[in-house]
């Protein structure tokens, strides 16, 4: 039998909850973002139903038509490739960016919230396990990134983003989640201005409790709340 949305959605916070209390962590500390992409706006209204607020997309494209489609209260999260030329159409809708990964893109994000009057958080894409085919700042190119947009006043650093890959067993993927945290614990350590490390988007359905274990603060779940993706948008 097909489980529902809101069903699914019990389960994973059932789950964020016992990953929680092995690390010994406090369940509050974990934001759940439905990874919402390819999915239509009445899935997204069941998970609403069900309590869920946090929504992730990837593309600009369907932030815009399901941002006016759905209540206000909902916190969109841009989690995928941003192109410059599509900053414009976001900068206002989003509560958080969490794929910066070039001074360029950075600096659009800048210009753009600067002309909205906005004031955009953002996350550093990590490709910490140096996967050829994604996308994301090598480990030696953060901290030259963060010197570089430190003084922007319409961006707010708020910590690091990755996408492990795509493994069997999550445990496989457990260094690369420690490797971020470490990673965000030596940048906090240097006080460097208009960066706070509070966040770690890491861990995805097949790994979050393992993220979670090692220090995730939002993990990014799709398949596990709405089932295997939709590419008919």
């Amino acid at each position: 039998m097909n489980t529902t949305i809101r069903e699914n959605l019990e389960e994973v916070r059932k789950n964020i909850e016992n990953a929680c209390r092995k690390a010994g962590r406090d369940p509050r500390e974990v934001t759940l973002i439905a990874v919402s992409k390819t999915k239509p706006v009445p899935a997204l209204q069941e998970a609403y139903m069900a309590g869920q607020r946090f929504f992730g997309e990837n593309k600009v494209q369907e932030i815009q038509e399901k941002y006016g489609a759905l209540p206000s209260d909902i916190s969109w999260h841009m989690i995928g490739h941003l192109q410059r030329n599509k900053v414009k159409y976001i900068v206002d809708k989003v509560a958080m960016i969490h794929s910066v990964d070039s001074l360029r893109l950075a600096e659009t994000i800048e210009a753009e919230a600067a002309k909205k009057n906005v004031i955009v958080p953002v996350l550093l894409e990590v490709n910490v396990a140096e996967e050829e085919s994604k996308f994301g700042l090598r480990v030696h190119e953060i901290e030259p990134l963060i010197d570089k947009i430190r003084d922007f006043s319409h961006i707010r650093l708020k910590g690091l983003m990755t996408i492990a890959p795509f493994v069997e067993d999550p445990e496989e993927n457990r260094l690369v989640f420690r490797e971020l945290k470490k990673i965000s614990v030596d940048i906090a350590e240097k006080n460097m201005n208009n960066n706070i490390m509070e966040t770690l988007s890491m861990g995805m359905t097949g790994d979050y409790q393992v993220a979670i274990e090692e220090g995730a603060t939002m993990v990014r779940v799709g398949t596990g709340i709405f089932g295997a993706r939709e590419y008919n948008i």
